[in-house]
């Protein structure tokens, strides 16, 4: 008859999946088709219909919905924001606990998400948290056409394809991150080349105007010079990309103008609704009327002095990001000189030079950042910006070192110094105490080393790189999600190499570095843990293929196949089953068979000898303990009744319990609940019961040594499993089985087993049964030097009858015993009745005796 598929079947389906998430992300860089695969992969082991994607944005504290993807025909509109409340996203995110709702119908929360989803057809969905190790980035969702589609099992496994996930999100958007870096430090470089080429400041700001709103978009641009004669606040230039009521010219005074109180206190001003902004009234009411609904100001201030601000003002009501802020600021500085060297004619070759500057090192944040975005190998990532940086901060040495949570120490990893590349070994510890490495990676500060001084860095490392010639150096540290994952260093041979504006330079290269040390860490987990389920999924199909499959229970007898026959008709019920059987008779594979066979079989099997566990603990094993519930129960411990939950929970040796715990089994099984040790709350479980024991029990209920009302709990339904000697025509089989598996397992080739050991074999009475067999067929085929089993038929202490009328010779006795069993056969070689199966030994290696002994079929 046929059977449903086995849950490792299922389970192993599952473990291929995550490898193929695994690999599907190594594959995608983009989110859209990250998820559109997923989409199409899933469905194999889940019923999934939609995969979505929603991410938290901190500026607003909304969720966005980036992504939606179907494997069925619908519109997928993505980009609704809503607040976190009003989104099961939202709620996820903010509990970071799944949510399952199995029928669409029935669920009141959320009314605009379930009304969208409604109209997809969807019917019931599930939401699992996208975080990582460093952030919460937003949740993750699946929905079905169908109704219940998702069990507890399922949300498990969604679970760990949204770990994974959230990894490969977290990595796309430091990914983004790093591409609108390289575009700001484009832009910022094209700002300097237009500066360079405009004379007329006008057309300059006219420029910029074009460029700069590509990435912090604003609908007019200006610039307010500080007039000390008069303490006002000038209007000097301004474009507008509508008609303006605001002209060059306006004055205001500096406490009235937010223009003023920018370049008063030196930071960047931001009204993100002008509505609501009730200081400098006179100007507020200007940009009223004028359609201005923000707007942000940044100082315009040179290394010499303070000129103003600089403004950007939209009509519509933005959220300026500090990212922004920090991108105009820079823009800033640079029209800073500019408009300086309008103004001072007599300093222009210095400002030049200090514009040259500027755009030497926004052309380096711009290499960095390539190297950043193209290099995953962190060795290959410092020789590029080790290049890069030599052409505008000279060095000898530059060097990574990784912070190893599991040692708390510095560890080398990446180092480019041509004179001595083997100065530091890679994995060689870097002091935190008496290293700049170690000042720097603590304090989470730049540290700048003007000359080495060994009393001020006692380090050994710090006295070898004196000796080496270094004489000055900087250490900066990598920072990335408010972490520490490292240093960056760069040494000189030179005294005072390094200025401060190179150790500032340092530190922005180190923030893109920090983040491409994050990838690479990142990339590294995703790989290990593809490694881990490939090595989980052999180890699972193994399981499948050996000892947790039906087909292990070799045999053909009627004894056995009576017992099999009684494992199929209880197997799917959920009645308690007591499998009686001596040692080494197989009780645990019929456990495995009764589980496989049973509707629980998508779920855990556990099992638990009781007999190889301590009396005092046996009872936290089976029912678990709360912390503190006696002494060294330091943590919570969840019992084997709680993992075997909607499984089936095999108890072997099942007469060894003490009977002060038998009463509390008893309860289990008629109630399906019980306590913790330690705790008054009750566990409902429901769990599928399968005992077994050698010792009778009903004989111990007489000695009152067993309790008689669990006895006859346990006892729904028996089955006895038969002692080997009790199906003999099964040995063959069960010999021919191991002599095969070890001989795989060690190998080797057997071929043949010789009949008189066959039968010395059988006529053993096997007290340990089928694990006795086992354990000797295994030392057997160790002894084995040929292709014929060599049986210590010695250790069998079983006489074996001599044969009446021996034949003189070897062969005379060979040809007679394959004769005698052709006859018996009827002269059919192969197949399970044939010869070669009755001698143990294949079907053409019979074949060449007969050829060799000249044995023919008689005609």
């Amino acid at each position: 008859m046929d059977h449903p598929a086995s849950p490792c079947e299922t389970l192993g389906e599952r473990y291929q999946a995550l490898l193929e998430v695994a690999e599907a992300i190594a594959a995608h860089r983009d989110v859209h088709e990250l998820f559109r695969d997923l989409a199409r992969r899933l469905p194999r082991v889940v019923q999934v219909n939609f995969v979505a994607l929603s991410l938290h944005d901190p500026t607003g504290n909304r969720m966005r919905l980036q992504t939606i993807q179907a494997n069925v025909p619908a519109d997928l509109v993505g980009g609704h924001e809503e607040p976190l409340e009003e989104t099961p996203a939202g709620t996820v995110w903010q509990s970071q606990q799944p949510i399952l709702v199995p029928d669409l119908g029935e669920e009141l929360r959320w009314p605009k998400v379930i009304e969208r989803m409604q109209q997809d057809g969807v019917n019931s969905f599930c939401v699992v948290p996208l975080t990582t190790a460093v952030r919460q980035l937003g949740a993750m969702g699946f929905a079905s056409l169908r109704k219940h589609a998702y069990g507890e099992g399922d949300i498990e496994f969604l679970r760990e394809v949204g770990k994974q996930v959230a990894v490969a999100v977290d990595n796309v958007l430091h990914h983004q991150d790093l591409l609108h870096d390289r575009d700001r430090l484009r832009l910022l470089l094209e700002v300097t080349e237009s500066i360079a080429s405009h004379r007329d400041l006008a057309e300059l700001l006219r420029d910029l105007a074009q460029r700069l709103p590509s990435i912090v978009p604003f609908d007019y641009i200006n610039i307010v010079l500080h007039e000390p004669a008069r303490q006002v606040m000038r209007l000097w230039l301004l474009v507008a990309s509508v008609p303006s009521t605001i002209s060059p010219g306006l004055e205001t005074p500096v406490e009235e103008s937010p223009g003023g109180w920018v370049w008063t206190h030196q930071e960047p001003l931001t009204v993100n609704d002008v509505s609501q902004e009730h200081r400098f009234p006179k100007l507020m009411s200007i940009l009223r009327e004028n359609g201005v609904q923000s707007f942000c100001a940044v100082p315009l201030t040179t290394a010499q002095r303070r000129l103003g601000a600089m403004g950007f003002g939209s009509l519509q009501q933005r959220t300026y990001r500090d990212a922004d802020l920090k991108f105009m600021q820079q823009v800033a500085k640079q029209v800073a000189v500019a408009v300086d060297n309008a103004f001072n004619s007599e300093t222009t070759r210095a400002y030049q030079q200090q514009l040259a500057r500027e755009r030497d090192l926004q052309r380096l944040l711009l290499e960095v950042n390539n190297a950043v975005i193209s290099h995953l190998e962190l060795r290959d990532l410092l020789k590029a910006v080790s290049v890069s940086l030599s052409r505008v901060v000279p060095h000898d040495l530059a060097g990574f070192a990784l912070f190893d949570q599991d040692t708390q120490r510095l560890l080398a990893h990446a180092l480019d110094f041509p004179s001595n590349q083997s100065f530091v070994e890679t994995g060689h510890a870097i002091p935190l105490e008496g290293t700049p490495e170690g000042r720097a990676f603590t304090s989470r500060q730049t540290v700048l080393i003007r000359n080495i001084d060994t009393a001020e860095f006692p380090a050994e490392i710090m006295k070898r790189a004196k000796a080496e010639g270094l004489r000055s150096g900087c250490a900066v540290p990598l920072v990335s999600h408010g972490r520490v994952l490292g240093t960056l260093s760069v040494v000189s041979m030179r005294e005072e190499a390094f200025s401060e504006q190179d150790a500032e330079l340092l530190t922005q290269i180190g923030a893109q570095v920090a983040i491409a040390v994050e990838n690479a860490l990142a990339y590294k987990q995703i790989a290990q843990l593809k490694d881990k389920l490939t090595e989980e999924k052999l180890y699972l199909e193994e399981e499948i293929q050996t000892e947790y499959n039906f087909q292990e229970i070799v045999g053909e007898s009627q004894t056995l196949r009576r017992v099999l026959k009684d494992v199929e008709t209880v197997a799917r019920t959920s009645s308690t089953v007591l499998i009686l059987g001596e040692t080494g008779s197989g009780k645990e594979l019929i456990a495995r068979a009764l589980h496989n066979l049973s509707d629980r079989r998508e779920r855990t099997f556990v099992k638990l000898n009781c007999a190889a566990i301590p009396t005092g603990l046996l009872e936290s094993e089976l029912f678990g303990h709360e912390r503190g519930a006696f002494t060294g129960a330091i943590a919570t411990k969840i019992g084997r009744f709680e993992t075997a939950d909607r499984g089936t929970l095999f108890l072997d040796e099942v007469g060894e319990i003490p009977l002060e715990l038998q009463v509390k089994l008893l309860r289990v099984l008629q109630e399906q609940e019980f306590e913790r040790l330690g705790s008054t709350r009750t566990q409902r479980v429901d769990v599928r019961l399968v005992a077994a024991t050698n010792r009778d029990l009903g004989h111990m209920v007489e000695e009152h040594m067993f309790r008689s009302d669990l006895y006859y709990r346990l006892k729904v339904f028996p089955v006895t499993v038969p002692p080997l000697r009790e199906r003999a025509e099964d040995i063959p089989a069960l010999v021919r089985h191991f002599a095969q598996k070890f001989a795989l397992r060690m190998n080797k080739r057997i071929e043949t087993i010789p009949a008189e050991a066959m039968k010395a074999l059988q006529a053993y009475p096997w007290p340990g049964n089928v694990r006795e067999l086992e354990n000797f067929i295994e030392r057997a085929v160790i002894l084995s030097a040929g292709t014929d089993l060599f049986v210590p038929l010695s250790e069998l202490k079983v006489s074996i009858p001599p044969s009446n009328g021996s034949p003189k010779t070897l062969e005379d006795a060979e040809r007679e015993h394959i004769l005698k069993a052709l006859r018996d056969a009827k002269w059919t070689i192969g197949g399970s009745a044939g010869a070669a199966a009755k001698l143990g030994m294949k079907r053409t290696t019979l074949q060449s005796k007969m050829q060799k002994l000249g044995i023919v079929r008689p005609g």
